[in-house]
């Protein structure tokens, strides 16, 4: 399996929005309760993606995998903590806000190659689902631990998302 990466562009966000709905259905389908992936859910996605690649902000780190054939594969978006981010150890202002392979491209380097891209090695913070012990394990390699925060979702009470945070060396 080769890969390309690259940086979206505008007009990715369809391709891009689809590409993310299809990597929550493989990842978590078994967790989220019937019905979650709506039209609108669908809908939500294109217009958080369109509204990010509209936004020329240098403090975002965005990059997209790609096949052979120019498909999408993955993704990866990191940009500054928001606001509301509780008790952020000093020297920590980057978060991980995604990064989803197709599951069939898991174990290309795409994954890496997608962090590596978003963050290369600087201290960050990222949430992940209790339940993915295959991205936990990913992100332990890269030198993410926890740090305690837990955060629940009431549209997807299946779902703990545990916060990890790489602090700097």
């Amino acid at each position: 399996m080769s890969f390309t990466l690259r940086k979206p562009v505008a007009d990715d966000a369809v391709e891009l929005a689809a590409l993310h709905v299809e990597c929550w259905k493989q990842t978590y389908t078994e967790l989220l309760p019937q019905g979650f992936f709506s039209t609108e859910h669908a809908e939500h996605r294109l217009n958080l993606w369109q509204r990010i690649l509209a936004d020329p902000n240098p403090a975002f780190s965005l990059a997209v995998a790609c096949n052979e054939q120019e498909d999408l594969i993955g993704f990866s978006f990191a940009a500054p903590c928001t606001k509301d981010s509780v008790d952020v150890p000093a020297g920590i202002d980057r978060q991980l806000y995604n990064l989803y392979l197709l599951n069939d491209q898991h174990g290309s380097g795409a994954g890496q190659a997608l962090l590596d891209a978003a963050l290369g090695d600087q201290p960050a913070l990222l949430w992940v689902a209790e339940q993915n012990p295959r991205a936990i394990a990913f992100y332990q390699r890269n030198g993410f631990s926890f740090d305690g925060q837990v955060l629940d979702d009431p549209t997807a009470p299946l779902i703990t998302d545990l916060r990890m945070v790489r602090l700097p060396v």
